[in-house]
Formats: structure tokens, C-alpha cells, sequence
């Protein structure tokens, strides 16, 4: 199909359809995503040249997607309702509170480091679902939670998940890591500590961000200067899980540092905390990084716990304008090694472990936990099943690449570095993923980068950081963290002011590859 500007705006048409009713409207995940499918429907017939046999095929691989998140959504659901059940929850916030009676450290060790810990051996919308209720049994509030845990990760994301992003965008472009890792570790390293930042403002206000300027430059070089050192030399699987644990050190020397200012305090304790302990309340989430360390690295266990896979072939597809998806596997699920796995695993090792100590109060805690998963993850699913199709048809009729040719075409290489890193987002924030972003517009940006005469390192970096942070703002991860936390269906204001303040890191990653490229 030929790329004019009303084609452009028809293919992004259904992604307006759903910002519209979410952020002007305020409508929730499930009826914006249905929405947004069915507007992503009738292109596909009316518009794009699609036929039944790839509709069937783009939703068909979109429920395998959907599958993948899910999976995640309900067993995240699951362990935080077994730890909240026990009482951990409670425990652990007031154990926060003698560490420092400062808010917004509380809140950078909860929101910016340990969530990047999360990312970095889990990831695919884990550190969201984990750590919102946790902020929400700290004392803030539902929607609040769901925007620091998002935004405070997303430094993380490229060489979080074990690397699986940045590995996507080395098998796509045919470049070796060592080639990429530069670039990308040193934006992205920058850029954490603007996550630190938005964390610290949103937690409490500008007064916590300036009082915590001395903890976010010191841990956020910590973080980015780890993340940097071991991606560059040849570890990036393991570049955020490194720099969110030599964070997680630094972060508490520094708040039990004469230089921190927010000096603990006595708690008043209930009565459910005095009888608990902090050591056990800490083992659930000790118990999920421990699996999640050793189902990825011990190579034995790994290859145990993925021998039974679940997978499809799909066959090639085109549409009538000549866009073709060649054959290709979807999704492939690792039955008992996914990350949902992992999630059902620790919380049920959890949740034997606190019922021996009598944790639990009275009989059928087991039900009443599932019946808390169930009643919060409804909607959700919904939600996430829509925008997952609608972004799979948009994939398969050639929409997505058409409004990021638009894009790329549009812009002299002076200029098009700035906008580098929103086609990476923009591919993020459709489909949810950092790995989605770059398979999609990994090639298309290393092409356009020797087309211009520009320095293809430094362009690809642009499109991972802006893929990394724009992946926290995708609809499809704002509502797992929302059905964390009881806001299912009340989406659309989250989502509004997400991306006032998600956009900033965005912008930040776009000058910084405009300012290095310049100088290159």
C-alpha cells in the first residue's frame, strides 16, 4: 500500500482509538481495547487488504501473546495475595519505615531498585504486579503504586529479562552484542536516573525529589555504572540484574549513612506485626528471586523445567496490497519455566511456609486467596486479550511498519535522531514489549541509519532506550499493575497521568541520541 498521509493515519488509527477513550474519556482497559480491536478489525478488511485466513492467523498468535501475559497476571495475583494474607505485606512496610522515616527513599528502594531487581530476572510485566500492592500496603495510594512501580523499571528493561531485548535486537540486525552494548548501556544508564527521579517526585512531591538528590545520583550512578560494565563486557544478560543488586547495596548503606536525612522512627506496630517476623516476611520475595536466578542460570534446571513448551506454526499470510508475515512458530510457552511459573512456584512454597508458622488467620485461607485472584484478574483479561489482537492485526497488515516508515521517511538525518527513539517506544507501547519493539523496528532503523550516513550503534541505542521506556506506558502493562491493586476498569485516568510523566524519560532519550550523534 502506498504511504500517504491518509493511509498513515488510518493504520494508526485503532492506537488513537484506544488513547482517546482512555486518557480523553477515561474508559477502562476492556471496553478501550475492544474498541481498539474492533477499529483494528475493519481496517484490516476494509483498508489494509486482509482475508479471513490472516485474521485467523494474527489472532491466533495473538492469543498465544495473550497467553504469555496472562500467565503472569494471575500467578503474580496469586503470590501477592498468599503474602498479603500472611501479613508480610504489613510487615514489611513498617520494617521500611525503621529503616528510614523518608517516604521517598522508602519508596526509591521499593519503586526504583528492587522493582529493577524484579525486571532484571523476571520481567514481562512481573515487577509491576509484584511491587504495586506492596506500595499500596506501604500507605500509598492504588494509582500512585501502579505509576512509580512502572515508571521506576524502566531503565531496566533492555538487559532486564536476562537480556532477552537487547539478544532480539542483535538476532534482527545481525550485529554482534559488543558492538551495541556501548551505546545502549550508556544511554540507558543515564536514563535511570531519571527514573529514580520521577519515582522520588511522584512518592512525594518536589520536596522528595530534592531531598532525595544526594541517594539519586549516588545509587543511580551505581545502577547505570554496574548495568554499563558488565553489559560491555560480554554479560548482558545479567546487565540490570547486576546494577539493581550493587543498587540494592549502596541504596541501603546510604540511608544508614550519616548523609541520609530522613532518620528512622519508632512505629506503632499492630498486633498482626508483632507477631511476625521480618526475616520470614522477606522470604516470599527471596524465595521468587532465588527460583528466578536459578531456573534462568543453572542450565540443568533449565532445561527441565522448559522440556514441555507449548507452540504452534502458523503458516505465511498476505494481504491483498502485497504485505507479506512469512510462516513462523508463535509465542512459544514454556509450561513449568515461565515466568508465571516461577511466580507459582514461590508463592506456594510461601504460602506452605507461613500456614506451618500459623500465619494464616482461621481455616480456608487457600480459597479465599484464589477467590481474590479470580474477582481482580477478570477484567484484566479482558483488557489484555483486545489490545494484544489488535496490535497482532496491526502487525499483520503491515499497519505498524507503515506509521513507522512515516515517520522515518519524513525526517532529513538531521533531525531524524530525534525521533529514533519514538519509533522504539511507539513499537513498545503498542505491543507491550521491549523485545516486540526491536524485532518489529530493529531492521528498519539500522536500514534508515545507513541510508541517512549515521552512526547505526548510536541509532539502535535510540530505538532500545526509547523501546525500554516506552514498554512501562504500554496499556496492555498498566493493567496488569492496575489489577494488582483493585483498579480494574479504572485504567484510563492511570493512564492519562502516566503519560504526562513517562513521555519526560522518552524526550531525555531523545536528545541524548540527537546530542550524540551530533558529536559523533
Amino acid at each position: 500500500m502506498d504511504l500517504n498521509l491518509s493511509n498513515w493515519l488510518l493504520a494508526l488509527s485503532p492506537v488513537l482509538t484506544v488513547l482517546l477513550l482512555m486518557v480523553g474519556f477515561g474508559w477502562g482497559g476492556s471496553r478501550a481495547g475492544l474498541a481498539g480491536l474492533l477499529v483494528a478489525l475493519t481496517l484490516a478488511v476494509t483498508a489494509f487488504g486482509g482475508d479471513a485466513e490472516l485474521i485467523i492467523v494474527a489472532i491466533g498468535k495473538s492469543i498465544l501473546l495473550a497467553v504469555d501475559v496472562l500467565y503472569i497476571v494471575w500467578m503474580a495475583l496469586f503470590f501477592y495475595n498468599v503474602t498479603n494474607e500472611a501479613g508480610a505485606v504489613a510487615v514489611l512496610g513498617s520494617s521500611l519505615q525503621r529503616l528510614t522515616a523518608d517516604p521517598a527513599a522508602q519508596s526509591l528502594l521499593i519503586s526504583w531498585v528492587f522493582v529493577s531487581l524484579l525486571q532484571g530476572v523476571g520481567g514481562f510485566g512481573v515487577p509491576v504486579a509484584v511491587v504495586a500492592p506492596l506500595l499500596v500496603g506501604l500507605g500509598y495510594t492504588a494509582t500512585q503504586s501502579v505509576i512509580m512501580a512502572s515508571l521506576g523499571h524502566g531503565w531496566a528493561v533492555t538487559f532486564g529479562s536476562l537480556g532477552t531485548s537487547f539478544v532480539a535486537l542483535t538476532a534482527v540486525t545481525g550485529l554482534p552484542g559488543e558492538i551495541l552494548a556501548h551505546d545502549a548501556a550508556v544511554i540507558l544508564g543515564m536514563a535511570c536516573l531519571l527514573s529514580g527521579a520521577l519515582v522520588a517526585y511522584v512518592s512525594a512531591g518536589w520536596s522528595g525529589f530534592l531531598r532525595s538528590l544526594p541517594m539519586l545520583i549516588v545509587v543511580g550512578a551505581v545502577m547505570g555504572f554496574t548495568q554499563w560494565w558488565i553489559a560491555t563486557n560480554g554479560m548482558w544478560t545479567l546487565g540490570s540484574t547486576s546494577g539493581a543488586l550493587a543498587g540494592a547495596l549502596a541504596g541501603v548503606i546510604f540511608v544508614l549513612s550519616p548523609f541520609h536525612r530522613g532518620r528512622a522512627r519508632k512505629v506503632e506496630h499492630q498486633q498482626l506485626d508483632d507477631s511476625r517476623s521480618l526475616p520470614l516476611a522477606l522470604a516470599a520475595y527471596l524465595i521468587l528471586l532465588l527460583l528466578a536466578f536459578a531456573t534462568n542460570l543453572i542450565e540443568p534446571l533449565e532445561s527441565v523445567v522448559d522440556a514441555i513448551t507449548l507452540r504452534i506454526a502458523f503458516p505465511a499470510v498476505e494481504t491483498a496490497a502485497g504485505w507479506q508475515v512469512p510462516s513462523e512458530l508463535g509465542r512459544t510457552i514454556s509450561v513449568f519455566g515461565h515466568a508465571g511459573a516461577i511466580l507459582f512456584y514461590a508463592g506456594g512454597i510461601a504460602f506452605l511456609l507461613y500456614r506451618r508458622e500459623g500465619y494464616f488467620n482461621g481455616e480456608g485461607a487457600w480459597r479465599r486467596i484464589w477467590t481474590k485472584v479470580r474477582r481482580s484478574a477478570l477484567k484484566s483479561t479482558i483488557s489484555i486479550l483486545a489490545l494484544v489482537a489488535m496490535a497482532s492485526l496491526m502487525t499483520h497488515t503491515g499497519m505498524t511498519q507503515m506509521i513507522a516508515r512515516g515517520i522515518s521517511e519524513t525526517f532529513s538525518a538531521t533531525v531524524y535522531p530525534l525521533f529514533a527513539p519514538y519509533i522504539g517506544a511507539l513499537g513498545a507501547f503498542m505491543t507491550g514489549s521491549n523485545t516486540n519493539s526491536n524485532v518489529v523496528f530493529g531492521a528498519l532503523q539500522q536500514q534508515t541509519a545507513i541510508l541517512l550516513s549515521l552512526s547505526v550503534p548510536i541509532v539502535l541505542a535510540g530505538q532500545t532506550a526509547g523501546a525500554s521506556l516506552g514498554s512501562v506506558l504500554a496499556p496492555a502493562k498498566i493493567i496488569v499493575g492496575c489489577s494488582t491493586v483493585g483498579l480494574g476498569g479504572q485504567e484510563g485516568p492511570v493512564i492519562r497521568r502516566m503519560l504526562l510523566l513517562g513521555l519526560i524519560p522518552v524526550v531525555f532519550v531523545s536528545l541524548v541520541t540527537f546530542v550524540r550523534l551530533a558529536g559523533s
